[in-house]
């Protein structure tokens, strides 16, 4: 299992949390409004280049709009790989955090 940063983490699970309509500006917007952060536009899309890289999202380009000044919008959206890297992550970072957390939430502490 390759262990994901805590940036692809939260990149990933803003693309699930949105779904087939995640693209660049409302992933920015997801993970801002989530976060507290302010993402830019660069970091973002070079991540999510790097998870396609990687199988662990896929991308497809969507028809041109005059709203886009013509161009068209890239959307990207988890593979199964994707989503199994997620699942693995938790696992092992909720079995990381378990004794953590027992330990702050002893009375006796």
């Amino acid at each position: 299992m390759e262990l994901l940063t805590k940036q692809e983490e939260l990149f990933l699970l803003a693309v699930f949390r949105i779904g087939k309509d995640a693209y660049l500006v409302n992933i920015r917007e997801h993970l801002m409004e989530h976060t507290g952060k302010d993402w830019a536009f660069g970091s973002i899309y070079i991540s999510l280049e790097k998870l396609r890289r990687r199988g662990l999202i896929a991308a497809r380009i969507g028809k041109p709009s005059s709203s886009q000044g013509g161009k068209a919008i890239k959307y990207y959206e988890l593979t199964p790989s994707g989503i199994q890297s997620l699942r693995e992550n938790k696992r092992l970072l909720d079995k990381m955090w378990k004794e953590f957390s027992d330990f702050l939430f002893d009375p006796k502490s």
